[in-house]
């Protein structure tokens, strides 16, 4: 190899130890900070509740040797006389080395705070759960795309032509990828829209159930039934949602008959006897209550109230309450619920002779 035959003509054996000793020097100083230091810190970040030193420890504990190893080389080689071409070398692959180190730190960084964020929302604030896990892809997206962009640089490449190539290639991939794009992009409307979040009871066509994922290509729904129901983000953003976990009280109309032997004054008490059931449950508000119509085989009363209360369980426990107390007041009260029944009038009358 000419270039290593060339350095070992331009220094001596002793030149050669000293790099030797320099680059076992930073490698040794560099294996301390990172087994000792860093023990040392992580054991008194145990003993705070500030989130700056736990992240980073996390951050420094992503250090890998072999990275920072070409830095201990070159620092060792200014030891040396060294052929240009190969300090171009060198210094190329310790400038790759740091980016890629520095990379690695910041998506280490990056995940520890996301995974901290979300611990603290998911309980308080699912909708900003949501929110940091996009966020947290596109930000680490952007990190590796710059390093990748600086590391090319390094090399020598033209990023400013490079970019341009990309403008015409990006263009023709989104044409072919216009799916998976528009689920990406749907994902992020998602996040910052919030048109629901994790947890949420929802509602899309003939499907519904609780949301448990939310990701960037697909949303994840766990039915009634149990099984898993999985949504395009852009197909789901195309639909009508219905979030009831957003209603702050629900609108409740039932109907009940009474038979045709009630009087008038009974009529006229039920509406009342329903007001006083409503209005004595809790979370509760009395709407209407009246004689609607007159049915085929039933006298007819509409009522309307609201549980203020998004609650499926709350509601059931109130109009089962509402039901079971109607039964008992009415039932006091003499009226009787009415069932379907058809009343037959025979004429049994001797039918007058023909005439002639």
């Amino acid at each position: 190899m000419p270039l290593f035959d060339q350095a070992l003509r331009n220094n001596t054996g002793g030149d050669w130890l000293l790099a030797l000793g320099i680059v076992m020097l930073v490698l040794a100083g560099l294996w301390v900070m990172q087994r000792v230091l860093l023990k040392r810190l992580a054991a008194y970040a145990r003993t705070t509740e500030t989130l700056a030193d736990d992240l980073l420890v996390e951050t420094l504990a992503a250090t890998r040797q072999l990275l920072l190893a070409p830095l201990a080389i070159y620092l060792g080689s200014h030891a040396l006389t060294l052929p240009d071409k190969a300090v171009r070398i060198l210094e190329h692959i310790t400038v790759i080395g740091l980016l890629l180190q520095a990379a690695i730190w910041g998506n280490r960084f990056i995940g520890s705070w996301v995974r901290y964020s979300l611990r603290a929302k998911a309980s308080q604030d699912p909708a900003g759960a949501s929110t940091l896990s996009v966020i947290g892809f596109m930000t680490r997206l952007g990190l590796w795309t710059l390093v990748l962009l600086l590391g090319l640089d390094n090399l020598g490449f033209n990023i400013t032509a490079l970019l341009a190539g990309l403008g015409v290639g990006g263009v023709a991939m989104a044409l072919a990828a216009q799916n998976i794009l528009g689920d990406l992009f749907a994902s992020m409307s998602i996040a910052l829209d919030k048109p629901f979040v994790i947890g949420d009871f929802i509602i899309v066509g003939e499907q519904m159930g609780n949301v448990e994922y939310i990701g960037l290509k697909t949303t994840r729904v766990r039915s009634l039934s149990g099984e898993q129901i999985v949504f395009a983000n852009n197909d789901l953003l195309q639909s009508r949602i219905h979030n009831y976990q957003r209603m702050q009280e629900r609108r409740v109309l039932f109907t009940f008959g009474v038979t045709y032997q009630a009087t008038a004054a009974q009529l006229e008490r039920t509406p009342v006897i329903v007001r006083e059931i409503i209005e004595s449950q809790p979370k509760t508000r009395f709407d209407r209550a009246h004689f609607k119509a007159y049915g085929d085989s039933a006298l007819v009363f509409e009522v309307v109230y609201f549980v203020l209360s998004s609650e499926y369980n709350v509601y059931m426990d109130i109009q089962q309450a509402i039901n079971l107390a109607l039964f008992q007041r009415l039932q006091e009260a003499g009226l009787q619920f009415a069932y379907p029944t058809r009343t037959l009038f025979i004429n049994s009358g001797t039918p007058e002779p023909a005439r002639v």
